[in-house]
């Protein structure tokens, strides 16, 4: 069962630097994000997030999110 939910406010490390954003979709099976195969299940969930300041959607494995 995910830990997050949509709509939940998140933040993660990236290159940039701490970005926020809030959760759109919980993927529990594998699937395609910007070309590359991420896997997924209902044990490890990945989250696609976007971000508050950027508009831009990124992919992240839930061990990579903090609640805000």
């Amino acid at each position: 069962m995910p830990k997050y939910h949509i709509g939940d406010h998140v933040t993660w490390n990236s290159e940039a630097g701490y970005v926020s954003g809030r959760i759109v979709t919980i993927h529990e099976k594998d699937f395609t994000f910007k070309g590359y195969t991420h896997h997924a299940s209902s044990q490890e969930p990945q989250y696609e997030i976007k971000s508050d300041k950027t508009d831009h959607i990124a992919a992240h494995k839930e061990s990579a999110l903090s609640r805000m």
